[in-house]
């Protein structure tokens, strides 16, 4: 009777894991990776020696890992208004790519728990090239379309004034940026996708996945998501910073002024940081 007190403890216990790992069981869009952790218990009725309990917990901690990988991938927006999980309904090529991916997971960490079962840390990159969930899901375009021009009149602004980041002083000077960031702070929860999109006032595309590379985006992914400047590494050292008016598209795309705009596109014939996906979305 001990003993079976003993093991619906552990068994608790690890089900009160495996719950806490669910809920971080997303993607983590700075390190562009899902991570999730797994965890498993044996019956010791099964096991002939301690080793083989180990065993089994493990064998059981791997399988619940690739469970909550499972769920967390079928989860991530590939657009505004794709998720795979609908690519997967739709298409028996991207379920079974999916799958491969789910089973190439990375083992990072493993350990027995105190007081019985064992854990599993598994993941996988979002991003990355082969192995990587982007190959499987983002289509290939069949060219490169070239970004839109600015207007024709347009001039750079001499007294730009961008959005003030704490602890940031830009420096502005035109035809000198490194790359992008897009302030859209105060507008909202932004959605993280894996192909996001700017676009202007007026809805044309000035950014997607059909402008740029896509074996590079393969490998690096369009963008990261920062919460501050310590996180926005990608659009280098001096960065043109512009405010989204709104996010379109279930909050997942920014929308910028006409005039913001132009200057992005202007500046971007100079230095390129668009081509070299140098864009960070601050929220």
């Amino acid at each position: 009777m001990i003993n079976k007190i003993k093991l619906f403890g552990v068994l608790l216990a690890a089900i009160i894991f495996a719950i806490s790992a669910r809920v971080d069981a997303a993607p983590n869009w700075n390190t562009g990776t899902i991570q999730v952790t797994g965890m498993g218990v044996a019956n010791p009725s099964m096991a002939t020696t301690p080793a083989h309990l180990s065993m089994m917990a493990r064998r059981a901690a791997v399988a619940d890992a690739y469970r909550q990988l499972a769920e967390a991938v079928q989860g991530v927006h590939v657009d505004a208004e794709t998720t795979v999980e609908q690519m997967m309904l739709t298409s028996d090529i991207v379920k079974t790519r999916v799958s491969a991916v789910i089973r190439g997971a990375r083992i990072i960490d493993e350990g027995e728990l105190s007081g019985g079962g064992y854990s599993v840390t598994m993941e996988i990159p979002l991003f990355g090239g082969t192995g990587g969930l982007a190959e499987t899901v983002i289509e290939r375009p069949t060219y490169v379309e070239p970004f839109p021009t600015p207007a024709p009149d347009y001039r750079p602004p001499v007294d730009y004034n961008p959005p003030t980041i704490p602890d940031y002083q830009p420096r502005r000077s035109s035809g000198s940026y490194t790359g992008l960031i897009v302030d859209c702070r105060g507008l909202g929860t932004i959605n993280p996708v894996m192909s996001p999109v700017i676009k202007d006032s007026n809805g044309q595309k000035i950014y997607g996945h059909k402008n740029l590379d896509y074996d590079r985006i393969i490998r690096e992914g369009m963008a990261t998501y920062a919460q501050d400047m310590s996180q926005a590494s990608r659009a280098g050292s001096n960065p043109l910073i512009v405010r989204a008016i709104r996010l379109d598209d279930l909050n997942a795309n920014p929308v910028l002024s006409t005039e913001d705009a132009n200057m992005v596109l202007y500046e971007n014939k100079s230095t390129h940081f668009l081509d070299d996906i140098a864009v960070v979305f601050l929220y």
